[in-house]
């Protein structure tokens, strides 16, 4: 069969803006490839069926009666719909008559300090259309209705797509309306969105169509639409934002206008977002020549004009925090309620605490432009326990236009430097790391894509294996990138994702680079992260508003209490406190006098710094108090002086407010962790790792079973290695990895550690592949008991043994031993010996041991059953410490007790503590004269850390 060509008409406008008609031809066939037979045959035979249906459905008399019937129903439905909504349609001349708007009023958390009143007075000038320019109604025909001289007062396609932005996403259509209907929608009807209204302002467009040309529409629209604040028409908002008339308006600013007119409040110059208008500007200028109202090198030459807006803002308090109040009430209520709603809106903000914010930056302000050419700063304090905004300043200045002072650094995406370790860290230890767990801070080269990573520290050092707790603390880089590493990218962003960052979806930007701040954030976001830190893993979302009622008083909203959720456990963020309130641990590369600590009050702290000293950042907490950060930079992003480190340039500013607001607070403290350490090597917290193998000592070969107890020493081969040799970054608490060197990683991480191992002459060693072949079974002794005899009791203090023994290499000594104890020694022959037995041993039933050693300590062992039951002995309890006790340096001095059954007995006690690793010895006390069954004596002097057995 053959495809007809078909014609397109399309309605278009030369550069006079006359409008044209031109007819593009196509014959393009609509399908090109052939297909199977089969496939043909199918499809016809389904074609044919549908088809006959449809002939059969036209030919039907019932479908034609349902179409007509359906068609009247529209017909008159439409027509009620006309008559009724337009019968009150008012003349030109009363079109634009509105009632009096109220100012919205914007307070402080008390409801009493007013930040700022969004005025209702409107202010309008009727102007005509010929003294518009054309290039201000260019742009706005481009940008809000490109059909306005082609339509009848409708959109059918906006229409539609408005319905179903609505109905499929919630949120406000753009772009669905008609210059028609938003005239109709401003001047005559309201915003609520109602079916109702939606169909007025069909109907009522339709009508205006009918009634006024398109240029008396235009001209009705021109001099109603909202511009934002107070200003009505184009007149009024030339005069308001350029301080001139109308007529006298350049092609830039008429695209300026055009812009604003989508979202007065969003698109302010004097608001958050002066850089969304400005490319909302360039957008329009764009569509006009798109629209061959203007060319290329016109709109380009419109692009670089330098825009001088008037200073409109007078009488307002915290505008930063205010302009973000104004831009959600916007977004939630709309323009128009905002601009002339009368609404009351009681904020989060502290008035104190922002007097304290603001005066902090500026005290700072000037010596970091001075000394490190850093222009602006910014402020954030949340209440840890609501998460409530109580200051928020956005830039150093809000009226300085050559620090882009309108632009709110709060909600703008920055580097955050190493301010972003505490998420890597704290991803580490819900995986099994600890403070104490260890890294080696050497320069290290990252295989990573499209090129090797190889970071520095700040001060370009290298500090040898250090502790998480010196690595997060001192701010090491190459360290944190291990960490994130060893953590997990995943997991690191998955945490991150729970703390509420926003700007850190694209995850295929990010690297091992996102622990140095390669992924930017906001610093209210990060702020909030922080205080969930505060919480000890309690996030809750950030709030700025308390209240809002209209001009009723009817209340629109009310911040209820927010218990939040636990995002991270404890003890991990305790970990991380713990940290961050350590200046000990910092002092090292901070000094002990920096700007982290406050007088007599614990609070945990973390700078950052991006590379190239583009931001600087201060971010700390006090717990379940307040969380306060400061940034610190250049709005455009240009670098300041090296050496503007946070510390340095924002930590100053964080301080100061910190120490003001909190100077009435009550003192709160961090609770300290409680965790074990892992016996795996580094991750532990030590660095040696390797198998224990047992050594005949003789030999110093592999150990066999006819090797004797006493001729093995269990030894450990010492290994040092990057901890890849020894955790497995997938379960980093589990079995050391087969195969270590298959990590992308070790080769690059080895490499330095075996240069620092040889420069600090550590050697690894392997331990033997040979076994012990110097004892034999047969060389091993023979040995008897020949008295006492088995199951004999004994009822004195001493009592004789008497034993004989034999071997093939002599018989070099005999031990004697009542269960473990050994009490006596035997060398010579006839072997017999008188044992005293000691008050240590009480009464019962022991095995006598006697163990026979030739001069290799092969050994033989002869073993009876005897009963002690002297008359006089002591028996004795300890009641404190108990086993496995763990006393604090904070306990000493400390009173040892011990309880006895015969004190009569007693001449002296004395109290010893034995070192488990060393088996060194230490006298602790004595007592004598004991009268009371109640032993004691005062440990004064507090031992090293460690294990010990006290006796």
């Amino acid at each position: 069969m053959s495809i007809p060509s078909f014609h397109s008409p399309r309605i278009w406008k030369n550069g006079r803006g006359k409008l044209k008609r031109r007819v593009i031809k196509s014959s393009a066939p609509l399908f090109k490839a052939s297909r199977p037979k089969t496939y043909r045959v199918q499809v016809n035979s389904y074609r044919k069926r549908v088809s006959q249906r449809l002939w059969q459905l036209l030919w039907s008399k019932v479908f034609w009666k349902r179409v007509l019937l359906v068609g009247v129903v529209v017909v008159l439905f439409s027509s009620i719909l006309v008559v009724y909504y337009s019968k009150d349609l008012p003349s030109p001349n009363k079109i634009i008559d509105r009632s009096v708007a109220q100012s919205t009023k914007i307070y402080d958390r008390t409801g009493e300090k007013l930040l700022y009143e969004v005025s209702g007075q409107q202010k309008r000038t009727l102007i005509e259309l010929q003294d518009i320019p054309q290039e201000a109604i260019w742009a706005t025909i481009s940008v809000e209705d490109k059909k306005f001289y082609q339509h009848g007062g409708i959109s059918l396609r906006g229409t539609i797509r408005s319905i179903l932005v609505d109905i499929f996403t919630g949120s406000k259509a753009q772009g669905g309306s008609t210059l028609t209907q938003q005239f109709v929608k401003n001047a005559i009807l309201t915003n609520e969105k109602k079916i109702s209204r939606k169909i007025k302002e069909w109907v009522l467009a339709y009508r205006m169509e009918q009634k006024f040309s398109k240029d008396e529409i235009l001209k009705m629209y021109f001099n109603e639409i909202p511009y934002g604040s107070n200003a009505y028409g184009i007149e009024a908002a030339a005069n308001y934002y350029f301080g001139k008339s109308a007529k006298d308006l350049v092609l830039a600013e008429s695209a300026i206008l055009a812009a604003l007119t989508q979202a007065p409040s969003y698109y302010s110059p004097y608001g958050s977002h002066k850089d969304a208008l400005i490319d909302r500007q360039h957008f329009i200028l764009d569509q006009m020549v798109s629209e061959k109202y203007i060319n290329q090198e016109q709109a380009e030459q419109a692009k670089k004009v330098e825009l001088q807006f008037a200073n409109r803002l007078t009488n307002i308090t915290a505008p930063h925090f205010v302009m973000m109040v104004k831009d959600y009430l916007a977004s939630k209520y709309g323009d128009q309620m905002v601009e002339q709603g009368g609404l009351k809106v009681i904020t989060t903000l502290d008035a104190d605490a922002q007097k304290m914010a603001e005066e902090a930056i500026t005290a700072q302000a000037e010596k970091n432009e001075k000394n490190f050419q850093a222009t602006n700063a910014a402020l954030v304090a949340l209440d840890v326990n609501t998460g409530q905004v109580i200051a928020l300043v956005g830039s150093r200045d809000y009226f300085n236009d050559d620090i882009a002072g309108q632009v709110n650094v709060a909600i703008q995406p920055r580097q955050p430097g190493s301010s972003f370790k505490p998420i890597v860290y704290l991803t580490g230890f819900t995986r099994g790391f600890t403070p104490d767990s260890i890294l080696f801070d050497l320069n290290t080269v990252f295989k990573a894509n499209p090129k090797d990573y190889a970071p520095k520290n700040y001060d370009l050092k290298e500090h040898g294996p250090v502790s998480i707790r010196q690595a997060l603390a001192g701010s090491l880089n190459i360290p944190a990138v291990k960490m994130l590493y060893l953590a997990g990218v995943a997991n690191v962003l998955d945490l991150a994702d729970k703390f509420g960052y926003t700007t850190l979806g694209e995850r295929s930007r990010f690297g091992l680079s996102l622990v140095l701040g390669g992924g930017e954030v906001k610093l209210i976001e990060h702020v909030n992260a922080y205080a969930t830190l505060a919480r000890e893993g309690i996030k809750k979302d950030y709030s700025f508003i308390l209240a809002v009622t209209d001009a009723t008083g009817k209340q629109l909203e009310k911040l209820e209490e927010d218990n939040g959720g636990r995002i991270a456990e404890v003890e991990p963020v305790r970990m991380l406190a713990d940290i961050m309130q350590d200046n000990s641990a910092r002092a090292y590369i901070f000094g002990e006098n920096n700007y982290l600590t406050l007088p007599n009050r614990p609070v945990a702290a973390k700078t950052g710094t991006t590379n190239d000293y583009h931001d600087a950042w201060t971010i700390g907490f006090t717990p379940y108090q307040v969380a306060a950060g400061v940034w610190v930079g250049n709005s455009d992003n240009a670098t300041m002086k090296r050496g503007a480190d946070g510390s340095v340039i924002a930590a100053p500013i964080w301080q100061a407010f910190m120490k003001n607001y909190l100077a009435s607070k009550e003192v709160t403290s961090f609770t300290k962790p409680t965790y074990t350490n892992s016996n795996k090597a580094m991750i532990g917290g030590f660095i040696e790792g390797g198998a224990k193998v047992k050594i005949d000592k003789f030999t110093g070969k592999l150990a066999t079973e006819n090797t004797p107890p006493d001729a093995i020493e269990e030894r450990t081969y010492k290994q040092v290695h990057n901890i890849l040799h020894f955790v497995d970054k997938s379960d980093p608490l589990g079995p050391e990895p087969t195969d270590p060197q298959s990590d992308p990683q070790y080769s690059g991480w080895e490499e330095p550690v075996r240069k620092w191992a040889q420069e600090h002459n550590v050697i690894n060693e392997l331990p033997p592949s040979e076994f012990d072949n110097l004892h034999r079974a047969e060389d091993r002794p023979s040995v008897s008991i020949l008295s006492p005899s088995d199951g004999q009791e004994i009822i004195a203090n001493q009592f004789t043994v008497n034993v004989t023994a034999e071997a093939q290499r002599g018989i070099k000594n005999i031990k004697l031993f009542l269960n473990a104890q050994e009490v006596g020694e035997l060398s010579s022959q006839p072997y017999g010996l008188n044992i005293n037995l000691p008050y240590s041993i009480g009464n019962g039933s022991y095995q006598l041991i006697a163990k026979a050693y030739d001069d290799l300590l092969n050994v033989g062992q002869s073993t009876i059953t005897v009963s002690i039951n002297r008359e006089e002995y002591i028996k004795a309890t300890w009641i404190s410490p108990s086993a496995g006790t763990t006393l604090s340096g904070s306990e000493f001095p400390y009173t040892l007790q011990m309880g006895v059954d015969n004190p009569a007995l007693l001449d002296q006690v004395d109290f010893y503590y034995r070192e488990q690793s060393s088996g060194q010895t230490h006298w602790i006390n004595f007592t004598k004269q004991v009268s009371n069954t109640l032993v004691s004596v005062v440990w004064s002097e507090k031992p090293n850390k460690g294990i010990y057995k006290v006796y």
